[in-house]
């Protein structure tokens, strides 16, 4: 059993609950309040120095935080992850793209206008949809001609894009000029074993 200190909330957290349900996985779930965090020195500080989520605790007691590389890790010996040297680079790629440019405006605005008790002001709050749209853009563009991310088949590239993506609208983001960006969306949503991130709240 695998032990996952969790937000149900979180894109993060659900990359991970996505991929394990996929793979078959069980995981026992850890709630953590996404805006509380005063007892995460006490709860993950022997686990994840940054103490965030996810966090996950193998069977033999060994943790591991970052969702990419918890995907990775889990991915290894699936096909959620190529064995060919390029496209797992390629796979990387997209998941560094997702931590630096996509999750940082994507996640924080979604963040700041449907939970923050105390949103910044509007002019900020703009400035990073601003970025999460050129995100958005570089996955259409680059989806304009594919059918998953990486090598024409379904990879964590594609659940870590997935994530935030999917519930951008929570943060007032317009899919509506981004076609194949939805398409995809679809495409993700009908994978055998997909669970949607409230089923596991």
């Amino acid at each position: 059993m695998l032990l996952l200190y969790n937000s149900a909330v979180s894109g993060n957290c659900y990359k991970v609950r996505l991929l394990a349900a996929q793979l078959g996985l069980p995981l026992e779930l850890v709630e953590m309040d996404v805006l509380d965090r005063s007892n995460r020195p006490d709860v993950l500080g022997g686990l994840n120095p940054a103490l965030r989520v996810p966090t996950l605790v193998l069977d033999d007691g060994r943790a591991l935080g970052e969702s990419g590389a918890i995907l990775c890790f889990l991915a290894v010996g699936t096909p959620f992850l190529p064995d060919d040297r390029f496209e797992k680079a390629q796979v990387l790629q997209w998941l560094f793209f997702e931590q630096y440019s996509h999750e940082p405006n994507i996640a924080v605005v979604r963040f700041w206008v449907a939970f923050a008790d105390a949103p910044p002001p509007e002019a900020d709050i703009e400035a990073r949809r601003r970025a999460g749209y050129a995100a958005l853009r570089a996955l259409e563009r680059h989806l304009s001609d594919r059918t998953f991310l990486v090598a024409e088949r379904y990879t964590i590239a594609d659940i870590a894009l997935y994530a935030y993506t999917h519930v951008a609208h929570e943060g007032g983001f317009d899919l509506g000029d981004h076609p194949a960006v939805r398409a995809w969306l679809q495409r993700v949503a009908a994978q055998p074993g997909h669970v949607a991130m409230a089923d596991q709240a």
